[in-house]
């Protein structure tokens, strides 16, 4: 099914792949925990892409 998929497509979900990450632990430290979470995460059963 996946190889069936167009390279635009591929490329958008590869990216909404990339932003759906937790905030690494080096921002954390360097601004005094202020941003512990990732207000734009994801996850894939809750919310559908709109590609």
């Amino acid at each position: 099914m996946s190889r069936n998929k167009e390279t635009g497509r591929k490329i958008r979900l590869l990216k909404r792949i990339k932003s759906n990450r937790r905030v690494p632990g080096w921002v954390m430290m360097r601004t005094d925990k202020k941003f512990t979470q990732n207000e734009k995460r994801r996850h894939w059963r809750r919310n559908n892409l709109k590609l």
